[in-house]
């Protein structure tokens, strides 16, 4: 998901600064509750879907530089009548100036008041490596109103997020591995990342596990998660194989040629396993090519299409 946090620190570290978060919207509306953009005097970054909506609200947002530290407002926007904009719906903004930046992720209680009194409300950003807490999808919608009165100060909300993340246990920081993290920044996608070698666990957003630790990881699975198995070792890749079929994974997606699938395929059978869940070769079908970076956007293409259909 889109790294808000990062872009408000760096535009803090030059100066004021200040976000305007979508709350919520009725009809048709550029973006979702939960979209964000950072704005400083002279500089944007991040998008509540662009045109008027976005120009007339990078304009409240450098009002409010000038005030201190904390400061919000609340601004309503009918599209069609105040705007011009034909898509007609509704969308209500918060407009706040930084003080600065929660290190946390996820969904987080807000006060009006106390913008930055964030405390989490799930999970920290990053499925442990024993699975003990895997995280999960989270909350789905805010619940502010597009219309009728608007938060006062004092007053409490969920802060929204913009669309469903799908749970996504990744093995293998190889190639590959490196490939689909390099592109998977702000799909709708919460991503574990893992593997046994600590030589790998140096690139950031990897997690250092023992095999016994990704296989208990693989089991532990919740449904609406996926698994993709991109390992370096076919032995460590049939044994997490086996372990997310034998458990509640909704997709498990394998690295691997057609052969590699029908060899597990005979030994899923003889241990009387249901490989019916098992993507093998990984990927959307008909996207071919080996080099690193299609096999990436493939598995991207395909975890993204889990996704719409969860």
């Amino acid at each position: 998901m889109p790294d808000w946090r990062r872009h408000a620190r760096d535009a803090l570290a030059h100066g004021p600064a200040a976000m305007v978060t979508v709350l919520a919207t009725e009809g048709s509306a550029p973006r979702g509750p939960g979209a964000r953009m950072i704005v400083t005097a002279g500089a944007q970054s991040g998008s509540i879907g662009g045109g008027a909506l976005e120009h007339q609200a990078a304009a409240q947002a450098r009002t409010i530089l000038g005030l201190p530290p904390g400061s919000w407002r609340i601004q309503d926007y009918p599209l069609g009548p105040l705007l011009g904009q034909c898509c007609g719906g509704r969308v209500r903004l918060m407009v706040e100036r930084l003080a600065g930046v929660p290190e946390e992720d996820g969904p987080f209680a807000v006060k009006l008041g106390e913008l930055l009194d964030r405390s989490p409300v799930s999970g920290d950003g990053r499925v442990p490596a024993s699975c003990a807490g895997i995280v999960e999808p989270g909350l789905r919608r805010g619940t502010v109103e597009a219309r009728g009165p608007r938060p006062e100060k004092g007053d409490g909300f969920v802060e929204p997020e913009e669309t469903d993340t799908l749970p996504v246990l990744m093995f293998g920081a190889g190639h590959v591995g490196r490939a689909v993290m390099a592109r998977a920044g702000g799909l709708p996608l919460h991503i574990g990342w893992y593997d046994s070698r600590p030589e790998f666990t140096e690139i950031p957003g990897a997690v250092l596990a023992d095999e016994d630790a990704m296989a208990e990881c693989a089991a532990a699975a919740p449904a609406e998660a996926a698994v993709v198995i991109l390992t370096h070792d076919h032995a460590l890749d049939y044994r997490l194989a086996a372990a997310a079929l034998r458990g509640r994974a909704g997709h498990v997606g394998l690295i691997g040629s057609r052969t590699k699938r029908a060899r597990f395929q005979s030994r899923f059978d003889a241990e009387g396993i249901d490989a019916a869940r098992l993507a093998c070769p990984i990927g959307l079908p008909g996207v071919k090519g080996k080099e690193p970076e299609v096999i990436a956007i493939s598995i991207l293409a395909q975890l993204l299409q889990l996704r719409d259909a969860a």
